[in-house]
Formats: structure tokens, C-alpha cells, sequence
């Protein structure tokens, strides 16, 4: 299901990116995006604290839940399909219900996989293995996105919708023990980052601060992925003027390899330290942004998409890791899709800064970004030294 799920995002992305991205000057095109950031984040920010509770109340429906994220995808993409054919003014609003229900999606699915983990597969290794089919699924689907959208945009829309109509039928056949929840209890949102609310439920202050190092990876993988995908159109290196599609894919291309090999890796490193590891990859990140903005380069720029999509992947793993080894039971479906809610906002945010902050010169965007990133591993160290040795209150 979640192969299909990524190759269905693949064929959007090739779609909007063909029709929103490249077939306008960049100015327009960065407004239509933040357009699109605001409208996402918006009603996301505001149902995101009602998702969890609404899933905790309706535990027996999961399996049409993470359904039903996929049909409204699958509706999207057919009106999307006729909107870009007839430039209607519906594009936006379609476009919007697929950007929603794709990060509800990733909600849905994060209440759903700790209740169908196969005896003696821990929560890490299963998702490990998600992340892997997921790439494996997008990098099948986007080559045949594109060979579809050499014929029309409408027809890789056309395509991504009967992707996800195959996703809505696997979601709803998924086994009947996605929907127990025996033994399982609610947490409210905010014990996922007070110190007191979370040790009442069982959360220590370990999983807290490996929260908040992940909420730095996703906040520059969203940046990086605005910034980047319009710094290179707008402002190619040297010698790639009539070459920037190719440019863009190599470094999409190095932070796909990046998340891949980080999820091989993370599979080997599961059970070493996570706590460590999280922190390590959100000090890596800030390094490297740094180096890039000092260093600004062709190289630079590959190397820090290779870095970014490691260490997304790395830390997203050990704190599933630290969940899985530190939070109670009865708690952990609900506090990885709690996380999982506040890790998709911290993208969006960092979308939003990388088409607020200018381009040129590319340095700026990038060193504002290094600045942010190292204070705040400065605050999630700080904060991780401080309460070290802290034990859940059981």
C-alpha cells in the first residue's frame, strides 16, 4: 500500500512541477507555492491537535481512515487532470486536497503500523522496511511519470489517480488488527514536548528532545526542498544554464540515496544508541548547511542533499527506536502519530522560510538556515545535558 501511496506522490510532483513550477516565471511560481504552503498549513495546523484524538475516538475505523486519504487523493488528481487540460480555476483547490490528505496520511498511517507489526519485527525494522518499499515505489513511478507527462500533464495526473484508487483497495483490505485498540490510551499533544505533561504519561524527556532533533531535520528538509528547487532554476551553477532540469535531479537525486542509505544504515544501528544517533545527525545537518553556505558549489550543493536525506532518515528511525524502547505500550500508537503530526508541520515550516528568504545571494538563504539549525541544536543539547538520566513516570 505504501509503495503505491509514494508512487502516487511521485506522478503529483511530476505533474505540478510540469505545470506550476516550470511553465511560469519563478517569482509567480514561488508565490503560487507559498500559496499552497499557507493553505496546507493552515487547516493542517488546525486539525492536526484534532486527528489523533478523533483517530483515538474512532480506533475501529482506521483502515477507512488511511482509505479514505487515498480516494480524496484519487478524486483530486481526476479533477486536477481535467483542470490542467482546461486551466480551470479548480487546479488550486485540488491541488490542496491532495497536499492535505497526504500529510493526514502520514498520520493515519503512523496510528496504524505498531498494530500489525509481525512477531519479532520491531517497530524500527518495520519501518525501516516501509521507507525502503516507498523509495523503491517512487523510484518506479517517476520515470513512468514522466514519460506520461512528455504527452500531457493530465495524463500523469490520470495515472497517479488510478494509483491511488489501487491504494484505497489495499488500505481498506489491510488486516482487521489495524483497527484494535486493546490496551491502548490517549495522549494529548501536549506531552509530546512539556516535560511534565510527558512523564505523566510515560514519555521521558529522551524521546521529547529526539522530537525536537527531528523537528530541526524535517524543518531543513522542507526548506532545502523550496529553496534549492527555485535557487536552481532561477540562479543555475555555471555551464548548467540549459541544463537545469538535469542539475535539480541530481540533487533530488543525491537526498533520495541519502534517505536510502540512511535506512540501510539505520537498520544496522537500531539498537546502538539512538538517543546519541539522533542527536549526532541534527549537529551533521547543521554542519553541512554551514559548509554549503561558505563553500556554495555544485559539489556543496550534492553533498548537502545527500546529507539532508541521511539524516532525515537516520534520525526518523531512531526515534522510532526511542519510542518503541521508552514509551509505555499502552501510549506508543498514539505518540507516533502525535509525532508523526508535529514532524509534518516542521516540513511545511521550513518550506515556507525557503520561499520567504531570497535567492540571490544563494549564501544568505543558506546561512540563515546554518544559524537557525545551529541554535537550535544548541538548545536541544543544551536541553538533552540538562535532563539526562531522567526515567518515565510509570
Amino acid at each position: 500500500m505504501h509503495a503505491f501511496n509514494t508512487a502516487g506522490d511521485a506522478a503529483v510532483a511530476v505533474a505540478l512541477a510540469g505545470t506550476l513550477f516550470f511553465q511560469v516565471p519563478t517569482g509567480e511560481a514561488r508565490g503560487q507555492v507559498a500559496l499552497f504552503l499557507g493553505l496546507t498549513m493552515l487547516p493542517f495546523a488546525i486539525v492536526a491537535p484534532l486527528i489523533g484524538p478523533f483517530l483515538d475516538r474512532f480506533r475501529r475505523g482506521r483502515r477507512w481512515a488511511i482509505g479514505v486519504t487515498m480516494a480524496i487523493r484519487a478524486f483530486c488528481c481526476w479533477v486536477l487532470a481535467g483542470a490542467v487540460s482546461n486551466e480551470s480555476a479548480v487546479l488550486f483547490p485540488a491541488a490542496l486536497g491532495v497536499l492535505v490528505s497526504s500529510k493526514a496520511y502520514g498520520v493515519t498511517r503512523a496510528s496504524a503500523v505498531p498494530r500489525v507489526l509481525p512477531v519479532g519485527v520491531t517497530l524500527v525494522k518495520a519501518n525501516s522496511r516501509i521507507s525502503l518499499t516507498g523509495t523503491a515505489g517512487a523510484a518506479v513511478s517517476a520515470p513512468i511519470a514522466a514519460a506520461a507527462a512528455m504527452i500531457g500533464a493530465e495524463w500523469t495526473l490520470r495515472y497517479a489517480f488510478v494509483l491511488f484508487v489501487v491504494a484505497t483497495v489495499l488500505a481498506v483490505l489491510l488486516p482487521a488488527a489495524v483497527d484494535s485498540s486493546s490496551g491502548e490510551e490517549q495522549v494529548a499533544m501536549s506531552a509530546m514536548g512539556g516535560r511534565k505533561q510527558g512523564l505523566r504519561v510515560g514519555i521521558t524527556t529522551v524521546v521529547v528532545s529526539a522530537l525536537r532533533c527531528n523537528a530541526g531535520l524535517r524543518f531543513l528538509s522542507g526548506f532545502l526542498t523550496m529553496f534549492m528547487a527555485f535557487l536552481l532554476r532561477q540562479y543555475p551553477f555555471s555551464g548548467w544554464e540549459e541544463r537545469t532540469t538535469l542539475l535539480l535531479v541530481l540533487v533530488i537525486g543525491a537526498a533520495g540515496l541519502g534517505s536510502t542509505v540512511g535506512t540501510a544504515a539505520g537498520a544496522l544501528l537500531r539498537s546502538r544508541n539512538p538517543e546519541a544517533v539522533v542527536l549526532v545527525v541534527l549537529v551533521l545537518d547543521a554542519t553541512v548547511t554551514a559548509v554549503a553556505a561558505l563553500l556554495y558549489g555544485l559539489l556543496t550543493a550534492v553533498l548537502l542533499g545527500l546529507t539532508v536525506g541521511l539524516c532525515q532518515s537516520l534520525g526518523k528511525l531512531s526515534l522510532d527506536a526511542l519510542i518503541q524502547r521508552d514509551v509505555p505500550e499502552s501510549v506508543r500508537t498514539s505518540v507516533f502519530a502525535r509525532s508523526e503530526t508535529l514532524l509534518q508541520l516542521s516540513w511545511v515550516l521550513g518550506g515556507f522560510l525557503g520561499i520567504l528568504i531570497p535567492l540571490s545571494p544563494p549564501q544568505l538563504g543558506l546561512g540563515i538556515t546554518a544559524v537557525l539549525l545551529i541554535a537550535w541544536a544548541v538548545v536541544v543539547l543544551r536541553f538533552s545535558a540538562l535532563q539526562r538520566g531522567s526515567a518515565p513516570v510509570r
